[in-house]
């Protein structure tokens, strides 16, 4: 299909960067905010981008976003919730962490408990804990996925069902009003499902941009975890789902508000 020029770049700083906002635009073109909100309209319409507050995400439901561009995305509130994370585990607990940007966030402000015992699925996360003599790492085994260093097949499934432990760290790839968890890849859904079904105290960290993208493939349910921690939930009918669910909900941003009042 054809593309103007400036939709093209757009297109193009979107894949490198997994997202892309109107001011940045904006200041980049030397054209309004309104002629850059036509042009991602323009873009979501075709199916090219997904629109977002204040910019556009690539792609819109279809593939998974490059993992060194997912990093990006959002950075300083997936630091905020790894540490909001990182807070509600004890020295001395077993715990999974699996797969994620955000759960890699976790990883690394756990970096100074002790007594940990680490069980993961997610190279990064591995090789970041190991050099750490207080925390005992175990990597799941099966097929390395080399997008994102991450272990699935059913060998990773069979190996995280050996054992039960006191928390579980997750991430998801969007999160539907319903509250429904989607992900890009069953393979890595049915390691995810093994580690909800198998710790005491689950808790789900996604920053607010996955309330605004979707998946093919359901992992399960928010009413299936015990703690939910985003900066922000302006879903009205994700909050209700974790009230009615008894879901403990922690929003990062409502934390540094009351931390600075």
């Amino acid at each position: 299909m054809y593309l103007p020029p400036r939709h093209s770049e757009i297109i193009q700083l979107a894949k490198e960067n997994g997202r892309v906002l109107v001011e940045e635009l904006s200041s980049h073109f030397g054209v309004t905010p309104q002629t850059i909100r036509k042009d991602l309209n323009d873009l979501c319409d075709r199916r090219l981008l997904s629109r977002i507050h204040g910019g556009a995400l690539f792609p819109s439901g279809i593939e998974n976003v490059q993992y060194e561009a997912r990093r990006k995305i959002a950075a300083d509130e997936k630091d905020a919730i790894g540490k909001a994370a990182a807070g509600l585990i004890p020295d001395n607990a077993s715990l999974f962490v699996n797969i994620g940007t955000t759960t890699e966030a976790v990883s690394n402000a756990l970096l100074d408990h002790k007594g940990l015992m680490v069980i993961t699925n997610n190279i990064n996360v591995a090789n970041r804990m190991r050099v750490y003599p207080s925390i005992e790492v175990v990597i799941a085994g099966g097929v390395v996925r080399g997008s994102d260093g991450g272990i699935v097949g059913e060998a990773a499934v069979d190996f995280i069902r050996q054992f039960k432990v006191d928390y579980a760290v997750i991430g998801t790839s969007a999160i539907d009003p319903d509250g429904a968890l989607l992900d890009y890849d069953f393979r890595e859904v049915k390691v995810a499902q093994a580690i909800l079904a198998n710790a005491r105290h689950v808790i789900l960290v996604a920053d607010s941009t996955k309330f605004e993208r979707t998946a093919p493939v359901r992992i399960g349910h928010i009413s299936q975890v015990n703690t939910f921690i985003t900066d922000e939930c302006a879903v009205d009918a994700v909050r209700k789902v974790c009230q009615d669910a008894e879901v403990q909900l922690i929003e990062t941003r409502k934390l540094g508000s009351e931390a600075a009042s």
